[in-house]
């Protein structure tokens, strides 16, 4: 990845700071270095998405992904409205059942997977899947991420990547 544009996150770093493209870094890694993973997004706590994987340039690149390479619609925003209801279903349902603050969710489909953990402030990561990855492996790596981001999504980082993301649009 160049400093001046995000390869595997489809936006531009130029001029962003450097908690942000560390994030941009490492949502990028996650995408190249996990086998399976079709997309990956991440989402704020009303849902709007702060960072993504763009599937196009992974389809490009040619690799293989399973019948759909180019993850939910082809698009950033679908991933990321799937993650938002995801994750709001899940925290709705355990208050019901007094289960404590939500970790992970997965749903196991036949044509992929669809993974959720939550970063902080009820910030969400979201990853699709093939439906032969080692989920074991989807969830490890995901783990990594949210404990390196977790720290530095501040109010302030959020909001600068969520103008990234509306520049890039």
């Amino acid at each position: 990845m160049t400093a001046t544009t995000g390869s595997t996150t489809g936006t531009a770093t130029f001029g962003l700071s450097s908690e942000a493209k560390n994030l941009h870094w490492l949502l990028g890694n996650l995408v190249e270095e996990v086998p399976g993973v079709r997309s990956v997004a991440v989402v704020s706590s009303d849902g709007l998405l702060l960072l993504s994987s763009d599937p196009a340039d992974r389809k490009a690149k040619g690799e293989a992904g399973g019948t759909r390479s180019d993850g939910p619609r082809g698009a950033a925003a679908d991933l990321a409205t799937i993650v938002s209801g995801i994750g709001s279903l899940t925290i709705g349902a355990a208050k019901l059942m007094d289960g404590g603050n939500v970790k992970q969710t997965m749903v196991a489909m036949e044509e992929g997977s669809v993974f959720v953990m939550s970063i902080s402030d009820g910030s969400l990561l979201g990853v699709h899947a093939t439906p032969d990855c080692d989920m074991s492996v989807v969830a490890y790596h995901m783990a990594l991420f949210v404990g390196r981001a977790g720290h530095v999504l501040t109010p302030e980082l959020r909001s600068e990547l969520r103008k990234s993301m509306e520049s890039a649009e």
